[in-house]
């Protein structure tokens, strides 16, 4: 569950420009996996710790680099603990596919045959939400619910509860037909989470535990950690690699809730490629079937995954990003090989992922940003650039103010802090991005202009 405003997975802004890298020999030898690792960390400054693991039918190779601290000397292994966000998804739906299986419910099932009588959920021209719409990112429900205001922006989904989902989803009314189109939602895996768990008399931890970790000897793969777990647990950081909070994910934690290892990774990928033997094979299989187009080129989903088919490769895929976190697992079937990508900065790294598969998949490039002066503003007018922004329906840029600083949050983005170079133009530090507000005639804020890569993409002022 990044996005952070409010990532688990699935970003679209203040992100590095995307350029080819070739390698002589293939990407999955470990040496030069080391050395994408080292350029990242070392070089570009784009990450604090990142651990790799790869497996095919001919072994396992494990590949780190960085620290589990940007403030201590530990360095990240294979037994790291990192939050893995939004890959809990297909945890959620390997679930629903095991339930399905054993006849305990089915995908066609609509959300109200298992929730209280209270709730009203929202229907459109006669259909009802069903399990498979949520499992599908079709349900018509928003990314994120629209009574979402955490008290703690640091830890944004520990306050969300159960009574306000359902208040919700009583109160929500769909902007589109059920089914129509795919739109990513972290609510509606959330609420299919919290479906499962209602169905199973149990909490979420405790069916992730018991119906997969159990069976795939994942010991660390849990929400809750152990005294000794803790002292395995990355520390997260921001996009800047400063320390953050991890998050807790209550309510909503079948969306994004889950901290693993590599180690632990690597089993339930090599489960889903049928690389071990395992009773839970038929609901991992059915998981990855195709479900519906995503309206992206090349991008479908299936039950929770998404299948990337490019470049001749098949990747079945999903990403993840939390406060401090971004995060990687998939597996291509045919060649069947998958790799997990931890990391435990707010960089994403599924370019990585992606390369080691197929070298063709470009490698982020990362430009250092013009140099820039900083100069002073009267807290009176940057007063007057806080607000909310709107770039589309479901993603908006939040201008804030502390004292004599100004910050910008995207939603699913980490908060940065804006540094004047005019009245009225602003840059970032951590990415090559600047921010131009807008005045009408009257001398009233309109509208930003977000400037990054080449492109100039305005954003009204709706409050």
């Amino acid at each position: 569950m990044k996005k952070c405003y409010y990532r688990l997975g699935f970003a679209f802004l203040f992100i590095a420009l995307l350029q080819p890298l070739s390698f002589a020999q293939s990407i999955q030898d470990e040496a030069q996996v080391r050395k994408v690792l080292e350029q990242r960390i070392a070089t570009d400054k784009k990450g604090v710790g990142i651990a790799v693991g790869i497996i095919n039918d001919k072994g396992t190779k494990l590949i780190n680099f960085g620290k589990m601290n940007v403030k201590e000397s530990r360095e990240v292994d294979a037994n790291s603990i990192f939050e893995i966000g939004s890959i809990t998804k297909v945890f959620t739906c390997i679930l629903l596919a095991d339930m399905a299986l054993r006849g305990e419910m089915k995908l066609e099932d609509p959300i109200a045959l298992y929730l209280p009588k209270t709730v009203k959920c929202p229907t459109r021209n006669g259909k009802e939400i069903t399990l498979f719409d949520l499992a599908t990112h079709t349900s018509a429900l928003p990314r994120m619910p629209t009574n979402f205001k955490p008290k703690d922006p640091q830890n944004p989904f520990a306050d969300y509860t159960v009574e306000q989902l359902y208040e919700f989803l009583s109160s929500y009314t769909l902007p589109r037909d059920i089914g129509e189109k795919y739109e990513y939602s972290n609510v509606g895996m959330g609420l299919l989470g919290h479906i499962l768990t209602l169905k199973a008399k149990t909490d979420y931890e405790t069916l992730v535990i018991n119906r997969i970790c159990k069976p795939l000897k994942m010991n660390d793969t849990r929400i809750t950690l152990t005294a000794e777990q803790k002292t395995r647990l990355a520390t997260g950081h921001t996009i800047d690699l400063q320390p953050t909070a991890n998050w807790d994910v209550n309510t909503l934690g079948g969306a994004g809730a889950l901290r693993s290892t590599v180690n632990d990774m690597l089993k339930f990928v090599a489960a889903n490629l049928g690389l071990v033997k395992t009773s839970l094979l038929p609901a991992l299989q059915k998981s990855h079937q195709m479900q519906r187009q995503t309206g992206s080129p090349d991008l479908e989903i299936a039950l929770g995954w998404h299948i990337v088919k490019k470049h001749g490769a098949t990747i079945i895929w999903h990403n993840g990003g939390t406060g401090g976190y971004r995060t990687f697992a998939g597996f291509d079937p045919v060649k069947r090989a998958a790799v997990v990508v931890l990391s435990n900065s707010g960089v994403g790294q599924d370019d990585i992922g992606y390369h080691i598969f197929e070298s063709r998949f470009p490698l982020q490039k990362f430009d250092k940003p013009k140099q820039r002066t900083e100069i002073s503003l009267d807290e009176k007018l940057m007063e007057t650039y806080v607000g909310e922004y709107e770039i589309a329906s479901a993603f908006k840029i939040t201008v804030m103010r502390e004292g004599d600083k100004l910050f910008a949050q995207a939603t699913d983005q980490p908060r940065f802090q804006l540094f004047a170079e005019s009245p009225t133009q602003f840059f970032l530090q951590v990415a090559d991005a600047q921010i131009t507000f807008v005045k009408d005639d009257k001398g009233a804020i309109t509208q930003l202009i977000l400037h990054q890569g080449g492109q100039n993409i305005p954003a009204k002022k709706i409050k």
